[in-house]
């Protein structure tokens, strides 16, 4: 079996050891993990579709493991050390695309006028945009949005 591995590296330079998340739970819109050292710590469940998805029973059968969490149910795992990311709680535009999994991201970055593979790294949080590249982008995003409520009034 291939297990998903759903944590996304960003060189934040904390070590997973030391972080040990040791109860989580839920709210509508993400995974809390309380920390031996009794610090609560969140992250989006906009990040794992699979567990935003799951009913109460597969999200409480759960294992701990040494550095992260497994779902065996929905082959999920998230490591530790992933909810110390910076983008723990995903970006306006980040949130918008993870929201939408329906749209084609290299054709909105082709009509954009943004190398896809770019775009794709702002969403996954690989690269971060500057204010003014995000704000434009969402602005563009307005801009589909008014075009397509327009379209055949």
């Amino acid at each position: 079996m291939i297990m998903k591995i759903l944590s996304f590296v960003h060189g934040t330079g904390i070590s997973t050891s030391m972080i040990e998340i040791i109860k989580i739970w839920f709210t509508a819109d993400c995974l809390v993990g309380l920390t031996k050292d009794g610090r609560e710590l969140k992250q989006s469940l906009l990040w794992y579709p699979d567990l935003l998805k799951a009913d109460e029973e597969t999200r409480n059968d759960y294992t701990f493991m040494q550095t992260g969490i497994f779902w065996n149910s929905i082959d999920t795992q998230i490591s530790f050390e992933s909810f110390t990311y910076p983008d723990a709680m995903p970006s306006r535009l980040q949130a918008f695309f993870l929201n939408h999994p329906e749209i084609n991201v290299a054709g909105f970055a082709k009509k954009f006028g943004l190398n896809a593979s770019l775009m794709r790294s702002y969403i996954n949080g690989f690269k971060t945009p500057s204010a003014d590249r995000e704000k434009e982008i969402l602005g563009y995003i307005e801009q589909l949005g008014k075009e397509y409520t327009s379209f055949g009034a």
